[in-house]
């Protein structure tokens, strides 16, 4: 009981904790050495245990009710009245299994790729899942402001230093759109506490605020999530990043980085100011819809997998904002609810199926050392086993039917369809285009005769390898097949969230 009660601290604190001692600990000798084998054992030690510790959030998880769960609540700041306030729903918990879920696989991944200063290497990502969790699992508008500015700081070094040459450009370009973006929502934050007297999240929701003020807070979020998401047209940080930063780097990113614009809108946007929501959303469609397809044909143009697989993410990401500001087009609970849970599906599927693309990427770039397309061909003639992974993942990116890829956008274009015949006609559009450049780079790359020496020579995966990406095809498989439970846990927290946007059109 003792340990249910204070689970999400446990989340949260946990890995910042192992995080902070390999960083005291440091590095010793070369990066073969025990001391260092050491260091990787303890990240991975960690790293599991917290997996193991964030089942409970599933199994103790009652999935028929809207209220907020493994609540805690304890003064933090009393005079302004902000509180160490942590709870979860059926939309963060999903989300937090996520994060728990990929950080030992990336600890896996970069077990003998990463040379240099590994204790710190690891470290930055074990202090970067708690963060993450924390963001998931804050109901201060203070404590989430801290968790999400402080999560910058291990991407901002694991880019930084870990990156390729023009890393220091990325980073910095990475950190400046995101915290400007953010100190717009601090903004919003201590407007929505003078008129409230309180930090409270779920205060927030029943605040009376007038709709002029629901405009400027609704922009003002709107510039911190959608850097985040990212949307059009303030996507250009993203590639650079993904192309920059280590393997695990992209993975995280891509898996649950980009996540966290999609929960700004639907814990805080939607309940907060549902009047501007509304007002604003067939701007939202109309961004979302640019992501689908303009981005879909620039990814078209990339000669870089990374870069490809970056503007990817961009538009699959449309699909989460389109699905959650349809409600307002569509006439029923029905239709909404199925955009809705479409969003939260496409978020939870992307971050499976990005973070296995990019791994299998840093998988031929640990032998080749080149992310270019050009330098590959044949590679299913030399390394047929990781051939079949990279095909099967690319199949999931073009939402190939009984992978995660199929389920969300497909509950999304449902949806537009109750909604407009033209917005179902252009989200359509990304199973064709998704296809088509997912499928040109896996022709180029995987088949045909042997391209260059550099093919002919490649060895196919080790067990660290087979290990990784087994999981995450298992993974991708299970939610594609059977994405009931996933479904049923955000059903009743969703459907509140609708009725809560029903009466304030009401009101």
């Amino acid at each position: 009981m003792e340990l249910t009660s204070h689970l999400l601290s446990i989340l949260i604190w946990l890995p910042v904790a192992g995080g902070c001692a390999l960083l005291a600990i440091g590095d010793a000798g070369d990066a073969g050495s025990s001391r260092a084998g050491a260091m990787r054992v303890t990240a991975l030690a960690v790293s599991l245990l917290t997996l193991l510790l964030s089942l409970g959030l599933y199994t103790g998880f009652d999935g028929t009710t809207a209220a907020m769960q493994f609540v805690e609540r304890v003064p933090w700041i009393e005079a302004i009245g902000a509180s160490y306030y942590l709870g979860v729903d059926g939309i963060s918990v999903p989300l937090i299994l996520l994060t728990t879920f990929i950080t030992p696989l990336v600890v896996i991944a970069g077990w003998d790729t990463i040379k240099s200063r590994p204790a710190q290497y690891f470290a930055a990502f074990l202090i970067l899942e708690g963060l993450m969790v924390g963001v998931f699992a804050a109901l201060d508008g203070l404590l989430f402001y801290v968790f999400w500015e402080f999560m910058l700081v291990p991407m901002f070094l694991i880019i930084g230093v870990w990156g390729g040459q023009r890393r220091i450009y990325a980073t910095l370009k990475f950190f400046l759109y995101t915290f400007l973006g953010s100190v717009l929502m601090l903004v919003s934050f201590v407007y929505l506490y003078l008129q409230t007297g309180s930090f409270d999240l779920l205060g927030w929701m029943d605040a009376p605020v007038a709709m002029q003020a629901q405009k400027f807070i609704f922009i003002a979020f709107l510039l911190a999530f959608a850097v985040k998401v990212p949307m059009w047209p303030v996507h250009t940080w993203l590639p650079d990043a993904h192309v920059e930063a280590p393997t695990g780097g992209s993975v995280i990113l891509a898996a649950i980085m980009l996540k966290m614009g999609g929960y700004g809108f639907v814990r805080l946007s939607l309940p907060i100011v549902p009047d501007a929501s509304g007002y604003f959303s067939a701007l939202m469609i109309g961004l979302s819809l640019v992501a689908v397809v303009y981005i879909g044909f620039v990814a078209l143009m990339q000669k870089d997998m990374k870069k490809l697989i970056a503007y990817s993410s961009i538009a699959h990401m449309g699909f989460v904002t389109l699905g959650f500001f349809l409600l307002w087009h569509i006439s029923g609970a029905t239709g909404a609810v199925l955009g809705m849970q479409g969003g939260m599906v496409q978020m939870i599927s992307h971050g499976l199926i990005s973070g296995a693309m990019f791994l299998c990427v840093g998988v031929l770039y640990d032998r080749v050392h080149s992310r270019k397309i050009a330098d590959y061909g044949g590679v299913a003639n030399t390394m047929p086993a990781f051939a079949a992974f990279f095909v099967l993942f690319a199949m999931a990116n073009a939402g190939l039917p009984g992978t995660s890829g199929f389920v969300g956008e497909f509950m999304v274009i449902m949806a537009s369809f109750k909604a407009n015949f033209w917005i179902a006609f252009f989200a359509a559009t990304t199973l064709v285009l998704g296809a088509a450049y997912t499928l040109w780079m896996i022709k180029r790359v995987v088949y045909g005769e042997v391209a260059n020496e550099n093919v002919a020579e490649l060895k196919d995966m080790n067990r660290r390898e087979w290990l990784v990406l087994g999981i995450l095809a298992v993974s991708v498989l299970v939610v594609g097949l059977w994405p009931a439970p996933l479904v049923e846990m955000m059903d009743p927290t969703i459907q509140n969230l609708i009725e809560r946007i029903a009466l304030s059109k009401l009101g």
